[in-house]
């Protein structure tokens, strides 16, 4: 057995288990997400999670709720560095530039059909480009977590897994190019285990935290 076909097998047996459930209900609550507010608060959600902890950044999320909208880079910069915030003014100032954008980020989105995958590889392309703060991960975040589901989230939980399981070698320099020769690696699992892409994150997500998160 390849070391590939053993993390497929490990994912199908984790299919069966209690978690699977879970999963699914995560999976449709990220196609709920439509409106302009839901949609630019999972992007400040995203800006926020780079080098930083989902689960802080899930609190953090909840508690600046639609200050996202209103508050002026201080205020936001403050809010933020109070609720412990590692990086409050770099942050605060991506997430002002980006609410600027907000008409241009809905338009590209509305562009984009959540079932064409070119499409939506496109739409991460434009979001590297003109939303400061998101680089392929944190834009592939965004994205699935508005309903985008065949987009790899490549982040150090993923990269070790994979390291630990060895299917890639250790590499500390994600460039755009190992970016996505690891996505056609996680995309060859997805395909194998039936599930997609944002499907696969959580499930070794999961498999690395014990948590199945957003």
């Amino acid at each position: 057995m390849t070391k590939i076909n053993s993390v497929i097998s490990l994912i199908s047996q984790l299919k069966k288990t209690k978690i699977r459930p879970t999963i699914n209900k995560r999976m449709k609550e990220f196609e709920k997400i439509k409106t302009k507010k839901a949609i630019f608060k999972e992007l400040c959600f995203c800006i926020l999670t780079a080098n930083s902890s989902a689960e802080k950044c899930i609190k953090i999320q909840k508690e600046i709720n639609d200050g996202f909208f209103y508050l002026n880079e201080k205020k936001l910069s403050k809010k933020l560095s109070d609720l412990g915030y590692r990086f409050p003014n770099t942050r605060a100032k991506y997430i002002i530039e980006a609410r600027k954008k907000i008409k241009e980020l809905i338009k590209a989105i509305n562009l984009c059909k959540k079932g064409n995958n070119k499409k939506a590889r496109e739409l991460r392309e434009w979001l590297v480009k003109n939303i400061k703060g998101l680089g392929m991960k944190e834009s592939s975040h965004f994205l699935r977590n508005i309903g985008y589901k065949n987009l790899a989230i490549i982040d150090f939980h993923i990269v070790d897994f994979l390291v630990k399981n060895k299917i890639i070698k250790e590499n500390k320099n994600l460039t755009k190019e190992k970016y996505l020769e690891i996505e056609e690696i996680l995309k060859k699992i997805a395909n194998k285990t039936n599930l997609s892409l944002g499907e696969l994150d959580l499930y070794i997500w999961y498999l690395e935290t014990e948590k199945v998160l957003k």
